[in-house]
């Protein structure tokens, strides 16, 4: 609950915004959106146009990420039903992540609305031709997707990109010093030993069966999912790819700077742990069948490419700048709060320096995959 009640991308429209930080996030969304598409003409239409197409995305966040996607999602059901020749039903889209969540930016991102009934006297096809108008009805929904979210058989399409990886909570026995599993001088599960892995593992497996029993409750017989999260291709779970090299890399060693500059202690920096796990094909598969209430159309590790985007890919500077920027916008939240914000900046300072004086290598290294899932209701 503490976790939940503390974790969010970093709101507002800063330099370490995650509005500001997720183009890398909107170039490997519209890498998968033929994906996205194959998923969305596994949906059952509902051809009572008064019942509406509700559409839902888990981990919104705050910026334009979300609204591209649920725009590209809405248009594409619509045209489906124009092939079809029946009439357009209503579209409502809910937006949902944790209460800490930047909402406030996010509706000011929104486009205004133009939705075709009488009381707006707008067609369709005017609706569609207006690129900066959206045709649906927007709504928050704040809370955690590990638990209930939306009345029983609502929800046609839920939606969830680059947010799985984070857990509900970082596994108890890891920041217990009597525990084997003691994540003792490290803050991520990569390079730990394997009862540290095995803790994160467990804890990712119970999440994800209950975010898998709150979906099968919510959505609408012949719905469909499409899910992306952070994954890796190597069997060793200690071993967590691109989310290791962001987390457990320059960002391990910039906790290791402050404790041996006697800015924090060792104990400090043992208790604070990235929620983040990265599972395996494998991981993922085994909760999806043993939970039972989904089919799978599609599984697959997807090469997302590097979180970095920079202009001069020669300027160290650059991208040092832009790896703590990308750190600092979905973790900053985290370590501010468990440390405080004067020695947050020094941490990402220190992040930033570290990336300099590596910026070769890590434009190099850097390579995210993801794990790409379509279900729909067994």
């Amino acid at each position: 609950m503490e976790l939940e009640r503390l974790l969010s991308m970093k709101g507002g429209k800063g330099e370490a915004s995650y509005a500001n930080n997720s183009q890398a996030q909107a170039i490997h969304a519209r890498s998968m959106l033929h994906l996205l598409k194959e998923t969305l003409d596994r949906v059952q239409l509902n051809f009572n146009h008064d019942v509406p197409f509700v559409v839902v995305d888990l981990g919104c966040s705050c910026g334009s990420n979300t609204i591209y996607v649920v725009d590209v999602i809405v248009k594409h059901v619509i045209k489906r039903y124009e092939a079809l020749g029946f009439e357009l039903p209503e579209f409502s889209v809910f937006f949902s992540d944790l209460p800490s969540n930047d909402f406030n930016t996010l509706f000011q991102l929104l486009p205004p609305p133009v939705l075709a009934n009488n009381n707006y006297g707008v067609s369709m096809e005017e609706c569609l031709a207006s690129d900066n108008h959206r045709s649906y009805f927007a709504a928050g929904v704040p809370g955690s997707f590990y638990r209930r979210l939306f009345p029983a058989r609502s929800i046609d399409v839920f939606h969830s990109a680059f947010s799985l990886h984070w857990l509900s909570q970082v596994p108890e026995s890891v920041v217990d010093k009597r525990s084997s599993a003691y994540n003792k001088g490290r803050v991520f599960i990569h390079g730990a030993s394997e009862r540290t892995a095995h803790a994160y593992r467990k804890q990712f497996q119970t999440d994800l069966a209950a975010f898998l029993t709150s979906r099968s409750q919510e959505m609408k017989p012949g719905g469909s999912m499409f899910l992306v999260c952070l994954g890796r291709t190597s069997v060793d779970p200690t071993d967590q790819g691109g989310a290791g090299l962001l987390f457990g890399t320059h960002f391990q060693d910039a906790w290791d700077d402050l404790v041996q500059q006697g800015m924090i202690s060792s104990e400090k920096r043992d208790s604070f742990n990235i929620p983040v796990y990265a599972p395996s094909l494998q991981d993922f598969k085994e909760v999806v069948e043993a939970d039972g209430s989904f089919a799978i159309n599609k599984l697959e590790v997807f090469k997302g490419g590097s979180p970095l985007v920079v202009n001069q890919p020669d300027d160290a500077a650059e991208i040092g700048r832009a790896l703590a920027n990308s750190c600092r916008s979905v973790s900053g939240v985290l370590v501010d709060a468990h440390i405080g914000d004067k020695l947050g900046d020094k941490l990402f300072l220190t992040v930033e320096q570290r990336a300099t004086v590596h910026a070769k290598e890590l434009l190099e290294q850097l390579q995210f995959f993801h794990i790409v899932a379509s279900l729909s209701l067994a």
